[in-house]
């Protein structure tokens, strides 16, 4: 589905992959073994995120299971254009986190023969669609929404529940702040 078909002479083609979904759904996981399986195709891989999200390094993008691959840190979307010269395939982690500029930055890299893959949470902790992934979604050529299991009922889950007070929109935080729930299930806990 994703393998490069260009022909001689003609220029790569690049497109925009979404990984998307709530806390606790595998995104940077799935976005970590699409760019170890690039890496084993020896294709040229980078993979940026913001560098406000340090929550288990500073350098790595580490999935909740531990698996992890170097990054580069950036503070703005901007930046990624410097780095990403002559890179195959470009992961971006934690899209909802970049300001706007990161979708005209994934169509510019596209363009230019880039795969560019790109994972994030679909919705805030209030359960509407959260910063520049409603426009990811309409450019994307290709989504995957990963889904988790919800901690009170095992069903299918995909919102991402904040058990915290704080009204702020980005608020970093693991289990002890968030919990992935169903539609049903986060709906209860929302009239309480």
């Amino acid at each position: 589905m994703f393998i490069e078909q260009s022909r001689k002479g003609e220029p790569k083609t690049g497109w925009i992959e979404i990984i998307a979904g709530s806390m606790f759904s595998g995104k940077t996981e799935e976005l970590i073994r699409r760019m170890r399986r690039a890496e084993f195709a020896k294709q040229s891989v980078e993979i940026f995120k913001p560098s406000i999200d340090t929550r288990y390094s500073n350098e790595e993008v580490i999935s909740h299971n531990q698996t992890s691959i170097l990054s580069t840190p950036v503070d703005n979307s901007s930046k990624i254009l410097l780095f990403a010269n002559n890179i195959d395939v470009v992961g971006i982690d934690e899209a909802q986190f970049f300001d706007e500029g990161i979708v005209e930055v994934a169509i510019k890299l596209a363009n230019n023969g880039t795969r560019v893959i790109v994972a994030g949470l679909d919705m805030d902790f209030l359960g509407r669609p959260f910063g520049p992934m409603p426009q990811f979604f309409a450019v994307a050529e290709y989504i995957t929404k990963v889904h988790a299991i919800c901690v009170r009922c095992g069903e299918i889950a995909q919102y991402s529940y904040r058990r915290s007070d704080s009204n702020k929109i980005v608020l970093l935080g693991e289990k002890d702040i968030y919990e992935p729930l169903c539609r049903r299930c986060y709906n209860e806990v929302q009239k309480k």
